[in-house]
């Protein structure tokens, strides 16, 4: 009986490829589909192999939609925070990078390093604040991650928080800087915060300090009238020196810029018809 049993088996497995591979099928895919119809569940592969070997991973929609949701989630909550101070800082940067208060805050809210601004306004906290403007790569949809580290991407502008440590810089550098280790409040920012902007187009870091310093930092410097305990004002020796000390800087980093710019040519010179007749050690010793 059991002989019997495996014989039957075996012919309907034989039959029944015979008769799908006339209709043009495969018996494995078919098995395939067979599975599928009785777990219930589609194969839709969330893993699937290029023409390289490399995997990609698909997000379905509802991952998807659960990240975005989470993003609105958490973008809401950070603009709950924006108070006069968010607001003064967003206001320096839209003037000084040329974008609007409403790009620059959702650009803010949208930063992963968004908790640097309240350390920045805490007491005895960071001493800066960086944020870079420039072209970056973004992929273009968040639907597909690839596991070999490439993605559907473009440059964009784009503005962003940042140490300063990581990123090169290839455009715009707007700081903020402290002044005092007092907490940063709405009535004090505007005295205890400075503000400035490097334009450091294709990482010309040295040209944009140039210019930061000799059109904007002297000019400011030789036309203030009030210098503390320091009497007499630009009259006073010992600001005359540090002024002094200032534009010679600007006039070394003009001259270290221009140097690197221009660079040094070296002529090629053909040697072979100097050493063509040297035929052994006491030549080139001569010859030297």
């Amino acid at each position: 009986a059991r002989t019997c049993i495996i014989r039957t088996c075996c012919f309907f497995y034989l039959d029944t490829e015979s008769k799908y591979r006339r209709h043009g099928g495969d018996m494995k895919t078919r098995s395939n589909e067979l599975g599928s119809a009785v777990t219930g569940s589609p194969l839709t592969p969330v893993l699937s192999a290029s023409a390289t070997g490399k995997k990609s991973i698909v997000l379905s929609s509802e991952t998807r939609q659960e990240l975005a949701k989470q993003a609105k989630v958490t973008k809401e909550e950070r603009r709950a925070q924006i108070d006069e101070r968010y607001k003064y800082l967003i206001s320096r940067l839209a003037d000084g990078i040329g974008l609007s208060e409403q790009q620059v805050e959702e650009a803010i809210i949208a930063d992963d390093k968004f908790q640097l601004i309240e350390q920045f306004f805490a007491p005895s906290g960071l001493k800066k604040l960086l944020f870079f403007y420039q072209d970056v790569l973004q992929q273009k949809s968040n639907a597909l991650l690839r596991s070999d580290g490439s993605t559907n991407s473009l440059l964009q502008k784009k503005l962003f928080l940042t140490m300063g440590s990581t990123e090169n810089i290839t455009g715009a550098c707007a700081f903020f800087l402290r002044t005092s280790e007092k907490v940063i409040t709405a009535s004090n920012v505007s005295q205890e915060v400075n503000f400035g902007v490097f334009d450091c187009t294709n990482g010309n870091i040295l040209q944009g300090l140039e210019f930061f310093l000799s059109q904007i930092i002297v000019p400011a410097l030789k036309s203030q009238q009030n210098w503390g305990a320091m009497k007499e004002g630009l009259k006073n020796s010992q600001i005359q020196d540090f002024l002094y000390s200032v534009d010679k800087f600007v006039g070394t980093l003009s001259s270290s810029r221009q140097n690197i710019e221009d660079k040094i040519q070296l002529t090629k010179v053909d040697i072979d018809i100097y050493i063509s007749n040297l035929q052994n050690p006491t030549d080139y010793i001569t010859a030297g």
